[in-house]
């Protein structure tokens, strides 16, 4: 019998009627029935998944393979038998309830054959709600390193490997890890790896979140989940040397996997739970949280796990219940550096170094715009001349001397509609600062106040409000949202040719101003009336 190219591994454990589907998918590849081999391993299922398989083995014999053992309690054990009874030249691992595009297979052992890859990386999306980290899949490329590219963000063993590279070093998966036991597989085999290669050219991978959020990634408590943590940055740890090929690995494992255990809901979980992660957390940190990988990280991520290194339960738990509840907290601007004053912040009774909370060489505009908002706004005409007055908050304390109110002509562009506001390019141009502009703290110290009375052209404008504020060295530009502050009533002001002055919020719920006559006379018009007006004036000097 020839050797099948691919086998292709699944273990099963109640996934019906998502396995339906992902059977499906494997049996009709593009690849062809004749180069490959499907081994499916019964994880004990009390659902209908054991007759499923059975059904399939049946219908297609001697290209899907069905093994029934007792239930183990997670995918590891189910995928080492699988791979005791393996033959094809590469292995892939697949979920249960996840699917394949249909020219998957073929295209990866195509890619595997031509470049002698050790493992193929084919690009996944999330279905129904799934997150899969995207970074990897900007570009297809025949030879990637696990330390400079995006892969240790893409840790899942649902990849091609060549089998002859996991018997060589007898990789298996560890059967006493009931969340992530596919990542020291998957991280041995990296770092093992002659060549990885990376495919963005099609949809390999369908990575399905069930309705009822049931994958084991979203069952594991967060006890588990932090053990689980623990065995993979220590297995990474004693295959890779310390320096910055760890750090290019772990940077994951503490922007996610620990970062994610302190999140929203930590502040819900009993004492001894908390007490208990940030112990976990700490000993990870105080192991392998170099300042390479510390100044890596974004200020929140920093900052939270630094308050677990220290034991500061109550100012974690109050960091993560502040931002929860208004966001991040207001830059202080001092010396030309920006931070965050997360709690903790130059508390003598834990001191942490301010490092911690400089913003470094991160973009900030969300984190502006979610503190930036009107406090105000009102016309004030002197007779022939109008001017509005706003109060725009704005979330920076210390040196706010940068800081400005702006009408601005232009529209900004599509890139800051998601982020709120935009890093203005060096060199750029910002509109006039017109009027006067006063600076005050806010009564509840989370920022500044920036009173401005700006003075309006009589012409046809349509302005938007914008914020300006230097952070570490950048400009930000900020549009100004209304949040339902009531705003003036549309106004009529001049009597020669009159205008009228209206403050609205866009479709985005930003303030714009906008001017305009209230009539314009046609250019017929103004020509017969300066030729009556002409004949008028020779009559009356003769």
């Amino acid at each position: 019998m020839t050797r099948p190219d691919v086998t292709v591994v699944v273990a099963v454990y109640n996934t019906m009627p998502y396995l339906t589907e992902c059977l499906n998918s494997l049996v009709k590849q593009s690849i062809g029935k004749d180069r490959l081999e499907i081994v499916a391993v019964d994880d004990g299922s009390t659902d209908d998944s054991g007759r499923e398989l059975d059904r399939f083995a049946e219908r297609y014999p001697g290209v899907v393979k069905v093994i029934h053992q007792a239930n183990s309690g997670g995918p590891a054990a189910p995928s080492n038998r699988a791979l005791e009874v393996a033959t094809g030249r590469y292995v892939y691992f697949i979920g249960s309830d996840d699917y394949l595009g249909e020219e998957a297979l073929e295209r990866m052992v195509k890619c595997a054959d031509k470049h002698d890859s050790d493992i193929v990386v084919g690009k996944m999306v999330g279905t129904n709600g799934r997150y899969v980290h995207q970074a990897l899949y900007k570009k297809s490329d025949p030879d990637i390193s696990l330390y400079d590219s995006a892969l240790p963000f893409t840790l899942a063993n649902t990849k091609l490997f060549r089998r002859d590279l996991v018997e060589q070093y007898k990789l298996r998966f560890p059967e006493d890890m009931p969340v992530g036991s596919d990542q020291p597989f998957t991280i041995e085999a990296c770092v093992r790896a002659r060549k990885i290669s990376v495919l963005a050219d099609y949809t390999y991978y369908y990575a399905v979140k069930r309705g009822d959020a049931s994958n084991i990634t979203y069952r594991a408590n967060h006890l588990a989940r932090l053990r689980c943590a623990e065995r993979i940055m220590e297995f990474a740890a004693g295959l890779i040397e310390a320096g910055p090929q760890r750090d290019a690995v772990l940077e994951r494992h503490f922007t996610w996997e620990l970062a994610k255990l302190i999140q929203d809901d930590f502040p819900s979980l009993d004492r001894g739970t908390r007490v208990e992660i940030c112990a976990g957390i700490a000993q990870l940190a105080d192991a392998y949280f170099t300042e390479a990988l510390r100044d890596a990280m974004d200020v929140k991520r920093r900052v939270r796990i630094a308050l677990a290194q220290r034991g500061a339960v109550d100012h974690l738990v109050r960091a993560i219940e502040d931002e929860a509840a208004h966001g991040a907290p207001p830059f202080l601007l001092e010396d030309g550096r920006a931070y965050l004053r997360y709690p903790g912040f130059r508390d003598p009774a834990l001191g942490l170094p301010d490092r911690l909370f400089e913003v470094i060489g991160e973009a900030v505009p969300k984190q502006l715009a979610d503190g930036t908002g009107l406090v105000s706004a009102a016309w004030e005409q002197d007779g022939h001349d109008m001017a509005v007055s706003l109060a725009v908050h704005v979330p920076v304390t210390g040196e706010t001397e940068s800081a400005s109110v702006r009408l601005a002509p232009k529209a900004m562009p599509k890139s800051a509609d998601k982020p709120g506001g935009r890093r203005v390019p060096v060199g750029t141009e910002l509109p006039a600062l017109a009027g006067d502009l006063r600076r005050e703290a806010s009564a509840d110290g989370t920022g500044t106040v920036l009173l401005a009375h700006i003075p309006v052209q009589p012409t046809r404008a349509k302005l938007g409000v914008r914020a300006y504020v230097d952070v570490a060295g950048s400009t930000y530009e900020i549009p100004v949202k209304t949040q339902g502050v009531p705003l003036p009533l549309a106004r009529r002001w001049r009597e020669r040719v009159p205008y009228r002055i209206s403050a609205n919020a866009n479709a985005k719920g930003r303030l714009v101003i906008t001017t305009a006559p209230l009539w314009e006379p046609s250019p017929g018009v103004g020509m017969r009336l300066r030729h009556i007006l002409s004949r008028v004036k020779r009559k009356l000097t003769r």
